[in-house]
């Protein structure tokens, strides 16, 4: 997954936010290299815990991106 600095994803993520998106955050870990995706939605962190190895990157130095989520009205 391409990385992007950290408070330009966070600024996107707040204007879609705005917008009615749900923004989740996601990084790859610095150690093993796998995506990871937050759970919570609209909300940004500075540092992740890989789910596969435990270790704690730091996405504000490493850079993230985002997955949004857009409910569809009928």
């Amino acid at each position: 997954m391409k990385l992007y600095p950290f408070w330009d994803v966070a600024k996107h993520a707040h204007e879609l936010m705005l917008k009615g998106a749900h923004v989740y955050e996601q990084f790859n870990c610095a150690n093993c290299g796998v995506k990871q995706t937050m759970d919570t939605p609209n909300q940004w962190f500075t540092k992740g815990v890989c789910e596969e190895c435990g270790y704690v990157t730091d996405i504000e130095q490493d850079g993230c991106n985002m997955m949004v989520h857009w409910e569809m009205k009928k």
